[in-house]
């Protein structure tokens, strides 16, 4: 069976340097907030772009949390994010008092600037774009609204490291950024794992207060703060692999453009990249009419697959208990879960790998 992500290929191909960097912490005495994430802050903040800071926390979840909480959102505040993302920025949202607004996707399945303005109201305090499957979202629209009804503009970047659009990274472009590590991603540690980015020093300050206790220093504490910081273990781990990103996601590209050359079913319909985008591939997602009928298919050719994902989040029990949300309420997204499917997509995969995958899917 062709995996639809192999994570310990990822670790082969820098074995001795992982393995050196874990012992190096272990050996070291020291597993929280040490020299391992204060160097990888410095050092993901800059390969980002040299006018950001970075505060490493524990997951992305937390990220989203901690980076509105210290950016000035507050209860019953609004914020409008896309219909068709993942439940954890919801939760980000609603777990500050908030109140998450939906709107439509576009063809790209990125957050559409086109329909932000119908769902701004009185509450409205910003916008949180999420950049899916690799993917940046066409931002100059969505700075032009958030900047003519004085909004603030967030972005969750959990799949979009280092993916450009019009030539700056995606997690520059607003208030603050919010990043997930977790082992799948393109930029994945070896557990949990995540960042806030922003421009305003203050803001990561703030984030670096309220992720330890509320501390400011030793045993002070200004704050209602958290337990979510980032173990310098997995700073050390993400240290290596950041060393190694531009191979890793040219490695995808790879794959991805094997695909999209090579896979010629007229059933089936590639993802596409608007201007100014360059496409990172977290996932490489096609659509078809008959989503379990090839999920099918391909498991019994031996190609795993999967769905990301079948239920949007407002139709998620958390989310129809509290706000009432039924099928029907957000059709364009409902049609994309009802027929995305994820093909294998990873760090490596050999040639005869990619060719059985296009085999099996042009005969479907």
């Amino acid at each position: 069976m062709i995996p639809i992500n192999d994570l310990s290929r990822g670790y082969r191909l820098y074995q001795d340097e992982y393995e050196e960097a874990a012992l190096r912490v272990l050996r070291s005495g020291w597993y929280i907030l040490g020299k391992e994430l204060s160097d990888f802050e410095m050092e993901y903040a800059a390969a980002l772009s040299d006018d950001c800071y970075c505060a490493g926390v524990d997951n992305g979840l937390d990220a989203i949390l901690l980076g509105l909480k210290a950016s000035g959102i507050e209860p019953g505040d609004e914020v409008i994010v896309q219909a068709n993302g993942y439940i954890a920025t919801m939760l980000g949202v609603m777990q500050c008092g908030a109140v998450p607004v939906f709107v439509e996707p576009d063809e790209y399945y990125q957050l559409d600037p086109a329909n932000i303005e119908e769902k701004i109201t009185s509450k409205t305090k910003a916008v949180l774009v999420t950049h899916l499957y690799g993917l940046a979202t066409r931002m100059e629209p969505v700075i032009e609204v958030c900047e003519k009804h004085g909004l603030m503009l967030f972005e969750d970047c959990a799949q979009s490291h280092f993916a450009p659009y019009k030539g700056t990274y995606t997690g520059l472009f607003g208030t603050a950024s919010f990043f997930s590590f977790y082992p799948t991603k393109n930029f994945g540690g070896f557990g949990d794992g995540g960042g806030v980015v922003s421009k305003d020093k203050a803001i990561i300050d703030r984030v670096k207060v309220l992720r330890n206790y509320g501390s400011d220093y030793r045993y002070h504490n200004i704050a209602m703060g958290y337990n979510d910081r980032l173990d310098e273990l997995q700073a050390a781990m993400l240290r290596v692999k950041l060393k190694h990103i531009k191979d890793l996601l040219a490695n995808r590209d790879h794959i991805a453009q094997r695909y999209l050359k090579e896979i010629k079913n007229p059933k089936v319909m590639l993802p596409e990249t608007p201007e100014g985008c360059i496409h990172t591939w977290y996932q490489f997602v096609v659509r078809v009419d008959d989503q379990e009928g090839f999920r099918e298919f391909l498991k019994n050719k031996d190609v795993a697959t999967d769905i990301a994902w079948k239920t949007p989040p407002y139709l998620q029990p958390v989310m129809t208990e509290k706000f009432g949300f039924k099928r029907g309420d957000y059709p364009k997204t409902e049609e994309i879960c009802d027929t995305i499917v994820s093909l294998p997509m990873m760090d490596h995969m050999d040639e005869d790998e990619i060719q059985s995958v296009i085999d099996v899917v042009n005969t479907y």
